[in-house]
């Protein structure tokens, strides 16, 4: 992976944690619940990119929200997850370069798996706010939303990834194949 492509992800995750916690976190949306820009951020990284570079993004990602001033819960915990999902949702990028509905399709498998996987870990942890009515409650919306933005936000991290690739100068010698380029 270029140098690049990891600047680009290190951007993309600034700027999903940042919208998440100044802006998302305020909207009145019905529910009380708002989407998950970093969870949504490291699935369309990891579809683009491959499972190393998307589990380091999803560690990375969730060491940072998991540092964010509201969160409320065990250090770690997010980061476990996006790592895991970064990983299995990388798996799957070579299969998913011809279709469009292949690859919102795997976006919305992430997303379900990242979000499911947060609460199955929360209960194993102990954490009290897991119970059965407010996981009844809370899941579905959250995912709702997640799936409505889930298109919008992978189509902008294949868009900047291509156009990152575009824009390569010199030899990148991780990536057997390569030619210097000016």
């Amino acid at each position: 992976m270029s140098a690049r492509r990891k600047l680009l992800g290190a951007a993309l995750v600034a700027a999903a944690l940042v919208g998440q916690v100044t802006l998302v976190a305020r909207l009145p949306l019905p529910g009380g619940v708002t989407p998950d820009l970093v969870l949504l951020v490291v699935v369309a990284f990891a579809l683009t990119n491959g499972p190393l570079p998307g589990s380091v993004t999803g560690f990375a990602a969730g060491l940072a929200a998991d540092l964010a001033p509201p969160a409320d819960h065990t250090i770690g915990r997010y980061a476990l997850v996006l790592c895991l999902v970064g990983y299995l949702c990388g798996l799957v990028q070579d299969d998913l370069k011809d279709s469009a509905n292949l690859a919102f399709l795997a976006m919305v498998v992430g997303v379900t798996g990242g979000s499911l996987l947060y609460v199955g870990v929360g209960a194993v942890l102990g954490d009290l706010r897991v119970t059965w009515p407010a996981v009844t409650r809370v899941l579905p919306l959250s995912l709702l939303y997640d799936f409505v933005l889930s298109p919008f936000v992978l189509y902008v991290v294949t868009w900047l990834v291509r156009r990152v690739d575009q824009h390569r100068v010199g030899y990148d010698f991780w990536e057997p194949g390569n030619r210097y380029r000016r």
